[in-house]
């Protein structure tokens, strides 16, 4: 009795693992909704599905002391437009999370580049700033960024 419910048990989970979401091609001619990246791995065959990359973008910085100012340079590199363009970016220091930040870009033609930025002010940036300015530690910043973006097939 046992055996035949591990038997079953093992064929439902190798049913579900190879039941994986289609991709993103899947959905031609319909507004298909693509993050920068995304990506589905399976224990059993270890196979990855990538979304579209239509985008590339790089991080900047301008002025970041008690207040961070986040810029981003985003290309589209494909042949269709990309609707919808928003720009999520999280602000460390050390480490340590500092803040969040949103833009809203729009519409990016193709083969054309737009920039978007927003700016961090909180209190836990302008603490580790005075921390920093009283030589207790480093100001080291990182900024994680997801782009998001909508396209049509």
């Amino acid at each position: 009795m046992i055996r035949k419910c591990a038997g079953a048990l093992l064929l439902a989970t190798a049913v579900t693992v190879t039941l994986a979401p289609p991709p993103a091609s899947a959905a031609i001619g319909h507004l298909a909704a693509a993050p920068a990246a995304t990506s589905v791995s399976t224990t059993a065959d270890r196979a990855t599905v990538t979304a579209a990359k239509l985008i590339k973008y790089t991080i900047y910085f301008g002025r970041c002391k008690d207040t961070c100012r986040i810029k981003v340079r985003i290309t589209n590199k494909s042949r269709t437009t990309v609707y919808s363009v928003n720009v999520n970016a999280r602000l460390k220091i050390n480490g340590r999370k500092a803040g969040s930040c949103y833009d809203y870009i729009g519409k990016i033609r193709p083969k054309r580049v737009r920039w978007g930025g927003c700016t961090v002010k909180t209190r836990t940036l302008s603490t580790l700033w005075n921390r920093w300015l009283d030589g207790e530690i480093r100001f080291d910043k990182k900024a994680n960024t997801v782009v998001r973006y909508e396209y049509y097939r």
